[in-house]
């Protein structure tokens, strides 16, 4: 049975600022494909969730996938879900974008 494929508060608002940036520098139009490519991507991990690469050093359970050699996916597996934790644009390094996420957690509580 597929899995139910979900996206972080923070997932989602990277993918639209992600929309945003290319708007901006390209066209609306481009962004919209593009856009729609990563989420179709993302829904396609309904189906085989264990892709990707296990970055268990990272934080437990994390997996990398990459889309389009620019994006790449982070995803936490369960037995029914699939959740998208983040979507890094460019390169961004994942130990430091999730050491930053838990440093934010830390202070806040």
């Amino acid at each position: 049975m597929p899995h139910k494929v979900s996206f972080s508060p923070e997932a989602d608002e990277q993918l639209r600022e992600l929309g945003r940036y290319i708007a901006r520098k390209k066209s609306v139009v481009v962004a919209v494909r593009y856009i729609a490519a990563i989420t179709k991507a993302c829904d396609g991990l309904a189906t085989f969730p264990e892709r990707g690469t296990k970055r268990n050093r990272v934080m437990a359970g994390l997996r990398t996938v990459g889309f389009r050699r620019r994006v790449t996916i982070a995803i936490l597996v369960t037995d029914s879900t699939v959740e998208i934790l983040a979507l890094l644009y460019g390169g961004q390094s994942i130990p430091k974008y999730f050491r930053s996420l838990r440093q934010r957690d830390e202070l806040g509580s």
